[in-house]
């Protein structure tokens, strides 16, 4: 069980929205960052809203094993893993003629994204209904409705930062969706806006929401209250 296990292309992603309860021990969830960082492996934390989560954790990188690591040692720590989520980064097949640094960013992207604090996370799936069925479209009309749905995202180029990555036969849904907003509104503003699409208005299915704010390991402890 200790011999990395990695994808052929690109980096395992996990999403963990934790509870913190009375026997949560501050210092070694920071402990447990701090190692799975320290293994090349990148950690985004940020402190939850609401009552679904306190701790959020999104760890993305090569190995497998070390990701299903970091998850033993905030469980030993003393959080409860309330939610979660299993994906990994992914190039999309509409995607072909992009340049190639963007095709590396979406594999190997380098998180999180400098000046934007807030965060939000959902899964998402592509409807089979009886009436609208997104596989039972052709390529070229799929292509269609992505390349639409993208040009509505590019309107929030320098305030959004979107990572899709693909969770097919790993988890509940197909795809899971995070976004690094410079302010809060940024996320509401795009995915409402992003709705009114066609290739959303008639074949998304959305799973929970959860949002946040991002911080170093230390900041995020203390936000929860263990700092």
């Amino acid at each position: 069980m200790s011999e990395p296990l990695a994808p052929s292309v690109g980096w395992g992603v996990l999403h963990l929205f934790c509870k913190i309860g009375p026997t949560s021990d501050g210092e070694a969830i920071v402990a447990a960052v701090k190692s799975a960082e320290g293994d090349d492996h990148q950690v985004v934390t940020f402190a939850v809203f609401g009552h679904k989560a306190d701790l959020g954790v999104m760890a993305i990188g090569p190995d497998w094993v070390r990701l299903r690591r970091l998850q033993a040692a905030l469980q030993a720590a003393g959080v409860e893993v309330a939610s979660s989520y299993v994906s990994l980064t992914e190039l999309s097949e509409y995607s072909q003629g992009l340049p190639e640094e963007h095709l590396q960013a979406r594999l190997y992207p380098r998180l999180p994204p400098a000046g934007k604090r807030a965060i939000c996370f959902y899964p998402m799936s592509k409807r089979r209904g009886e009436t609208d069925n997104w596989f039972g479209l052709d390529f070229e009309e799929r292509k269609r409705l992505m390349i639409d749905h993208g040009k509505s995202g590019r309107r929030f180029a320098g305030r959004i930062v979107q990572l899709i990555t693909g969770s097919t036969g790993l988890d509940d849904f197909e795809w899971g969706v995070t976004l690094f907003g410079t302010h809060p509104d940024d996320l509401k503003d795009t995915v409402y806006t992003m709705r009114f699409d066609e290739a959303s208005a008639r074949f998304a299915e959305f799973g929970p929401f959860f949002a946040g704010i991002v911080g170093s390991i230390e900041e995020v402890v203390a936000q929860v209250g263990l700092g």
